[in-house]
Parts: C-alpha cells; sequence; structure tokens
C-alpha cells in the first residue's frame, strides 16, 4: 500500500513548500461523521474569513479616526488564528473521529472551548481587542458613520461564529470521551451494515455487501 500523500493545505507548484496534512473526509472520516466534520471545517474556514473582513474593518476604523492599535491587533488575530485554529481544533475533531481517540475528543473541547470563549468577547467587541464587535461598532457611529456600518459586518459574522461554535460544541459532546467506545464501535458497526443489501432468494437469504 502506497504511503498517502500530504495534500493540505494546498499550495501553488511554483511554492517551494510541501503540504503540512493529509486530509480526505471520504477517506478517513467514518460516514456516519463525515458531514459533521466537514461542517466543522467550513467554520474554520468562515472564522479566518471573519479575521480577514475584520482587519479591513478595523481599517476603516483606524481611518475613520480610531486607535491604529486595534488595526495591528486585528491583523495580529488573522495571522495568528488562521493556521492555529486549524492546527490546535480543527485536527484535533478530525483526528479524534478518525481513530475513536479520547485524547483528540478532550484536547478539541478544551481548546475549541477557549475559542468559543474568545470569539463571544470578539463578537461583544471590548475596546483595545482588535475586534469590531457590537460595542465598538454601535459606539462609533457618534465619531463617523460609514466607518460603523462597515464594523457592524464583523460583529454580525463573529456573532454568527460564536453561534455556529456552540452548536458543533452541542453537535459532539454525546460522541465524545463521555460515550464508552463500545458504543462508538457499534455505532460504526451499523452505519457499515446499512451499506448492505439483503437480497431474498426463493428458499433462502442472500446477503451481499455493496462496496
Amino acid at each position: 500500500m502506497s504511503e498517502k500523500e500530504n495534500n493540505f493545505p494546498p499550495l501553488p507548484k511554483f511554492i517551494p513548500l510541501k503540504p503540512c496534512f493529509y486530509q480526505n473526509f471520504s477517506d478517513e472520516i467514518p460516514i456516519e461523521h463525515q458531514l459533521l466534520v466537514k461542517k466543522i471545517y467550513q467554520l474554520w474556514l468562515f472564522y479566518c474569513a471573519t479575521l480577514g473582513v475584520n482587519l479591513v474593518a478595523c481599517l476603516a476604523w483606524w481611518i475613520g479616526g480610531g486607535s491604529g492599535a486595534n488595526f495591528g491587533l486585528a491583523l495580529v488575530w488573522l495571522l495568528l488564528f488562521s493556521p492555529c485554529g486549524y492546527v490546535c481544533w480543527f485536527r484535533p475533531a478530525y483526528k479524534a473521529f478518525r481513530a475513536d481517540s479520547s485524547f483528540n475528543f478532550m484536547a478539541f473541547f478544551f481548546i475549541f472551548g477557549a475559542q468559543f470563549v474568545l470569539t463571544v468577547i470578539q463578537a461583544i467587541g471590548l475596546s483595545g481587542w482588535g475586534a469590531c464587535g457590537w460595542l465598538a461598532a454601535v459606539g462609533f457611529f457618534q465619531t463617523n458613520v460609514g466607518a460603523a456600518v462597515v464594523m457592524l459586518l464583523p460583529a454580525i459574522m463573529f456573532s454568527m461564529s460564536a453561534a455556529m461554535m456552540a452548536i458543533a460544541i452541542i453537535k459532539v459532546s454525546p460522541l465524545g470521551p463521555g460515550r464508552p467506545a463500545s458504543s462508538r464501535a457499534s455505532g460504526r458497526r451499523i452505519a457499515r451494515a446499512l451499506g448492505a443489501r439483503i437480497l431474498l432468494v426463493p428458499g433462502r437469504d442472500l446477503l451481499s455487501m455493496t462496496s
């Protein structure tokens, strides 16, 4: 069997770097969990986009008369949390469902829980955090309406990210380390059995497995 070649992140041919991870939902994730793991991956992508929009909004905030420190922090959040989010909470979730790993489930809940709290703070928009949340956006209407309107977009996106993170925690919790391993294994066997097709033949039953 040939060794699996890393394929993520996908990099252009001219860049002298190679992907760091192998990621294939249909190949590595049990079919009953593929949709959930894909949703967590899409949540990471959405959060990265939110950080990008927040950077643009912090620039508008700065141009409109706000502090340049917020723009600097927004840039740090984008450069830090985009890769760290993938490595620190998406990959543990991916590996947890791939190998039914209690350790990775625990790592996911711990780190993702901290990410959820941080995202709530970003959505609120406390002063000096480099996040265009609700308090920052609404409060800036008295200074510059145009910039404040732009700042509302990341406030909405941070709120959506926090809500989706809460839903992800609720969805993953019943499947985590608190659930007996035998139950998880039984669930996988049942799901695989759903791929079986029973053909009734006169005088006997013929069980044929579909690939």
